[in-house]
């Protein structure tokens, strides 16, 4: 995967996904994290669909696009990161009831979506 073209792909995709997160927090803003939870949860349903769909072939089309929609627009999509610094904010606020619900939510939602997208891309 290290090639150039398969990182000049996820580079494209990253780039992708980065612009459509930032599209989907301007578009929600809350005091929750709504749009970091509606991200991970879509994103989880998506790499699952195409995991499904893809497979596991490691050349021509499907690897390509496996390097273009899973590693880099999935990647640049899903927010973990943002996930686990808004928590730790909420913490820091003494609003812990906000942090576990924050949690617990966005592990429940996105375990569910990445199983649905791969029952829906296995069709």
């Amino acid at each position: 995967m290290s090639t150039l073209p398969a990182l000049v792909w996820i580079a494209l995709g990253g780039a992708a996904g980065s612009v459509a997160r930032a599209l989907v927090a301007q578009s929600l803003p809350a005091r929750f994290p709504w749009a970091t939870l509606l991200v991970n949860g879509l994103g989880s349903l998506l790499i699952g669909w195409l995991m499904a769909r893809l497979g596991p072939g490691e050349t021509g089309t499907a690897a390509a696009l496996r390097h273009l929609l899973v590693a880099g627009f999935c990647g640049g999509f899903t927010t973990f990161s943002t996930f686990s610094w808004q928590t730790l904010e909420q913490m820091q606020k003494g609003q812990w009831g906000a942090a576990a619900a924050n949690v617990l939510l966005s592990v429940a939602l996105c375990l569910l979506a990445v199983w649905l997208g791969w029952r829906l891309g296995s069709q």
